[in-house]
């Protein structure tokens, strides 16, 4: 019996058995072409908002940094007015209404600058920094320190953090 098997041709697989590689649909690979497209249009979308949004940000802080230009501008243009009342106050005058009148005029000029947000540096007795006071005179003083304000001869203003006009200073030892 085994034998008889051996001689007999193997069975034949039918047609619908065997395996038979599939091509894709063209459909399907419509589908996949589309996807693609949708994602490359997406990511254009995408980096599109990102730069607007960039260009939105860096609009907004170059207007900001415009305005705070144009104000410290506009402080520069007033500090000699300033320095004219402050250099009046310093003389002795005999009309008291007439020096009254300047040190209210220094006093409402003050008031404006520091609602604007700008502040004096301060100079006399402090140490020296370059990034906010010019030395234009050097002595040597026993009752200073070293690198110590002596004398102030013209004053520094900041508006924030930003440095309007430096003080003008005299630097001991």
């Amino acid at each position: 019996m085994s034998k008889a098997k051996k001689d007999e041709a193997p069975e034949e697989i039918p047609l619908e058995a065997e395996i038979v590689e599939e091509t894709p649909a063209p459909e399907t690979s419509k589908t996949e072409e589309l996807e693609t497209a949708l994602k490359a249009e997406k990511d254009k979308y995408l980096r599109l908002a990102a730069e607007y949004d960039n260009y939105r940000k860096r609009s907004i802080k170059e207007r900001e940094a415009l305005y705070d230009d144009v104000r410290s501008d506009t402080i520069k243009k007033l500090l000699p007015v300033y320095d004219n009342l402050a250099r009046a106050l310093s003389q002795e005058c005999s009309d008291d209404a007439f020096f009254k009148g300047v040190e209210m005029t220094m006093a409402q000029l003050k008031d404006i600058l520091e609602k604007c947000g700008v502040t004096e540096i301060p100079a006399v007795g402090e140490p020296f920094n370059p990034d906010v006071h010019n030395a234009v005179m050097h002595v040597e003083d026993p009752a200073f320190g070293a690198s110590t304000i002596a004398e102030e001869f013209e004053k520094g203003f900041k508006l924030g953090d930003k440095v309007i006009r430096c003080s003008m200073v005299k630097v001991a030892n």
